[in-house]
């Protein structure tokens, strides 16, 4: 871990001196002065990670000290050194933004301790500030985000057929987003400028979606008192999205197969054809090859629809994408309700990663939505989490189940349980040991003397001190910024644990 940069601010030269001497020789790198302008100046630069001040300094103070500090680097910690020791002054320099206080005469081992401290507020700090980066810009295709190799794999494709006019077939559980896919699409391709229009075919009957699709001429029938343009024609330099296409009625799929091969439309009534200019984006949750073997979709329809396939796969597929969505909702939610919610505590986010989201993300951001609406802190609690996820015991993690790399009958000690757990967590987080030992309610030391007893890291003759955001050093552990195909962890005897997603979310 790099040496902790440490600024102090005294306008007494001898305890200047007894400070730099005192902390330097415990492996601060130590500067002082006696400028509060210096200082600041320093702390723009970012060359400095705590800063130590006096609290009265001549001309000004170590509250305005605290004040400019979090103007300029609001995550640098700062510690107030007083020699009052008073409740009052304590109170002072808390809400002028201090990390802690000191009373003199200093004791310098409490200093050393309390620095230590501020150092790893401030590596939580930057770990939670590169999340939150993570959130904002992390791999993505419009608004669509994911980590996952499943999520890398289909956004890839995406750019790849993006600027194509080729029709996509997207198909995926409910809940799952096609329609951010399908709309994603559009504006990534040369038909960005033209209309993106979605109809949802079961939402129509058969007649109503026939005159949507193609239009009519007045007097067509009963109701039409005037022609209608349809949605082909009006989808002209964009794109038309066909959502639940398993859903169209076998008369109207014949008629959109003859639109898709000829690339003209004729209106209800009409005898005339009106060509049009759209790429076709379709959407299914339902199984299409079941569908074409039971004659419930034509299959000259299908092959027509199914040039490029583009599968979505289920959050539960996703590994920790859980997390890096639920962040985005949080940020939103927040934003447009004016709460100031932060982050998910640890607790809760385990249990997001443990419930299997049969809605997928539709269900994660309603229950987001409803988590910021009742959190009463700065960050989502279990408690505020719906009944469902909170309560949700995965079927092979309960408490008289076998893990998932276990044998249905086998029986193991407590050890060997808490070990495939840890693993288990562990690769879920892609090695992210930070937070992993937040999840799984460990410090950090006692996950690496752990994980130094499973094989699972290089043992030392001491544990490393805490590094915000590291990653396993072991060269079968993946690196989170490296989009390639991530190894498992081991188990004992040296085999892989865990399977690799596809790029539709399918195991193989």
């Amino acid at each position: 871990m790099p040496t902790t940069r440490l600024l102090f601010i005294d306008d007494e030269a001898d305890m200047r001196d007894l400070v730099r001497e005192a902390l330097s020789s415990k492996g601060f790198e130590v500067h002082s002065t006696a400028s509060v302008s210096e200082g600041l100046g320093r702390i723009r630069e970012g060359s400095v990670d705590v800063v130590v001040t006096d609290l009265n300094l001549d001309g000004t103070s170590g509250l305005d000290v605290c004040k400019r500090v979090a103007e300029c680097s609001p995550d640098v910690p700062v510690i107030v050194l007083t020699g009052f020791g008073s409740m009052e002054s304590a109170v002072s320099a808390i809400r002028a933004g201090a990390y802690d206080f000191i009373t003199k005469p200093i004791d310098m081992e409490q200093l050393a301790l309390t620095v230590n401290r501020a150092t790893q507020l401030l590596a939580l700090r930057q770990e939670a500030k590169r999340l939150r980066d993570r959130v904002v810009s992390p791999s993505s295709f419009g608004t669509t985000l994911g980590e996952s190799t499943a999520m890398r794999r289909m956004f890839d494709l995406l750019e790849r057929v993006a600027d194509s006019d080729s029709t996509v077939l997207v198909t995926g559980e409910s809940g799952t987003g096609k329609e951010l896919v399908a709309r994603a699409l559009h504006d990534s391709s040369r038909r960005k400028d033209g209309p993106f229009i979605a109809v949802h075919c079961a939402a129509l009957p058969e007649a109503l979606l026939e005159s949507e699709l193609f239009g009519h001429v007045k007097g067509a029938f009963t109701d039409a008192k005037g022609q209608k343009t349809g949605l082909f024609v009006a989808a002209n330099g964009g794109t038309l999205f066909l959502d639940e296409i398993g859903e169209m009625p076998l008369s109207t799929q014949v008629k959109l197969l003859r639109a898709l091969q000829e690339r003209t439309v004729r209106p209800v009534g009409s005898d005339q054809e009106v060509p049009f200019d759209a790429r076709i984006v379709a959407a299914t949750n339902r199984d299409v090859e079941n569908e074409v073997a039971e004659r419930r979709f034509r299959e000259d329809l299908y092959y027509r629809l199914n040039v490029v396939r583009v599968k979505v796969p289920p959050l539960r597929a996703r590994d920790n994408d859980v997390l890096v969505i639920a962040q985005a909702y949080l940020n939103r939610f927040a934003r447009e309700s004016g709460r100031p919610v932060r982050a998910i505590g640890s607790r809760a986010a385990s249990k997001l990663l443990a419930y299997d989201w049969p809605g997928n993300v539709r269900e994660l951001q309603n229950c987001i939505e409803r988590a910021v609406a009742l959190t009463r802190d700065q960050e989502i609690a279990v408690d505020d989490l719906p009944h469902a996820v909170r309560d949700f015991r995965p079927k092979d993690d309960g408490p008289t189940m076998p893990p998932e790399d276990a044998k249905s009958e086998e029986l193991v000690e407590l050890d060997e349980l808490a070990r495939r757990h840890i693993l288990r967590t562990l690769r879920a987080l892609h090695g992210n040991k930070t937070l992993a030992a937040q999840v799984l309610g460990l410090d950090r030391r006692t996950l690496y003397r752990r994980l130094e007893r499973y094989g699972a890291m290089p043992r030392s003759r001491s544990t490393p001190p805490p590094e915000s955001g590291d990653r396993m050093t072991v060269a079968n552990l993946p690196d989170r910024g490296v989009p390639a195909r991530e190894a498992p962890l081991p188990d004992r005897s040296g085999r892989p644990v865990g399977e690799e997603l596809e790029a539709g979310g399918s195991r193989r």
